[in-house]
């Protein structure tokens, strides 16, 4: 995702990066979670009308979208995006106007509701309300990049809630038949809104389900940014060599309840939920790279500064923006004359 030039620590080189891809990583993990703070206090402030939270989410996604080439490769995200999404190309004030539903929302116009990003200009597929839907689009992508010899490779996510949908073993299946250039991604927090995986799975790790469709099935510790883009690249690279899908189950934390709607304090005792924070990709990430000396103080402070004043700024341009006129509530939904 950045220029192969500069220092390489040992750290970096441990996985064929350069330190400031280091640098930049630990930026969008920060910047995540620091937008999604703020969506949460818009929300209780009466704001925004509603929150899906990322966090214990992000160095995951950072680290398995980090391989993925920008304006090339696709993304089907799920509305827990968030990092994915601005770690492929989008802007935090992207994140905040699809928040307040604004007319000049790049994701939809205003005419979704919160946490369904999509950007034409990224290559990042809209998010439909009806979970797992996505995969199916993603190996579409797929298929026509095969057909057509582009080199291109889609990738998507989901939780492991949503892995369970019927639409993932129709797709996955016929990805895996036809060998196409697909990576699907599930980050499993543990838990389908407040129902845990002992209640969802049968199988241990969503990822034993990949030996029934003929494809490699990963386990990575989705608090593990470095751990999370090694297992990415292989995946990549076998998905654009034409060796077919990789299914890689990411071992994540969910730090917040399922939603702004959702409390999770109802299902999940204190001793768990801090527990969890142990496993948070922030500050285990931060941590990883001071030892190795490529977060100094200085570069800390400085990305400090950057994404608050990134995010204050997303926040007032949200704000500022103006509402969807409703006369255009039906463009897009159904097909119109325009004089052509």
């Amino acid at each position: 995702m950045t220029d192969r030039t500069g220092k390489q620590g040992s750290l970096a080189a441990s996985v064929g990066l350069y330190d400031d891809d280091l640098v930049q990583m630990y930026r969008y993990v920060a910047l995540a979670r620091a937008l999604d703070e703020r969506m949460w206090i818009l929300n209780r402030a009466g704001r925004i009308p509603f929150v899906i939270s990322g966090q214990g989410h992000e160095g995951a996604q950072v680290g398995i979208t980090w391989p993925l080439e920008r304006h090339q490769d696709w993304i089907a995200p799920f509305y827990r995006s968030i990092a994915t999404c601005l770690t492929f190309g989008m802007e935090a004030r992207d994140i905040l106007t699809a928040q307040y539903a604004t007319a000049l929302d790049p994701s939809s116009g205003g005419r979704q509701m919160p946490g369904h990003y999509g950007s034409h200009e990224h290559n990042i597929v809209s998010v439909s309300s009806p979970v797992a839907t996505q995969l199916l689009h993603a190996v579409g992508i797929a298929l026509a990049a095969k057909i057509r010899g582009t080199g291109q490779v889609a990738l998507t996510t989901m939780g492991e809630g949503s892995s369970n949908q019927g639409d993932v073993h129709e797709g996955l299946n016929f990805a895996a038949i036809h060998k196409l250039p697909f990576v699907f991604v599930v980050e499993n927090n543990g838990y389908a809104i407040s129902v845990p995986a002992a209640r969802q799975l049968a199988v241990a790790d969503v990822a034993d389900r990949a030996a029934g469709y003929g494809i490699p099935g990963v386990i990575v510790d989705g608090s593990d940014v470095l751990a999370c883009y090694a297992a990415s690249r292989e995946a990549i690279e076998r998905a654009r060599s034409g060796d077919g899908p990789t299914l890689i189950e990411a071992k994540v934390t969910r730090l917040t309840a399922h939603s702004s709607d959702d409390q999770q304090t109802k299902y999940r005792s204190a001793e768990e939920l801090a527990a969890e924070r142990e496993r948070d990709p922030l500050p285990l990430f931060r941590s990883q790279l001071e030892e190795a000396g490529v977060l100094t103080e200085e570069i800390a402070t400085r990305l400090a500064a950057e994404i608050k004043l990134a995010v204050d700024d997303a926040t007032d341009v949200a704000e500022a923006q103006v509402d969807p006129d409703p006369a255009t509530a039906m463009r897009f939904v159904y097909a119109e004359d325009d004089g052509r």
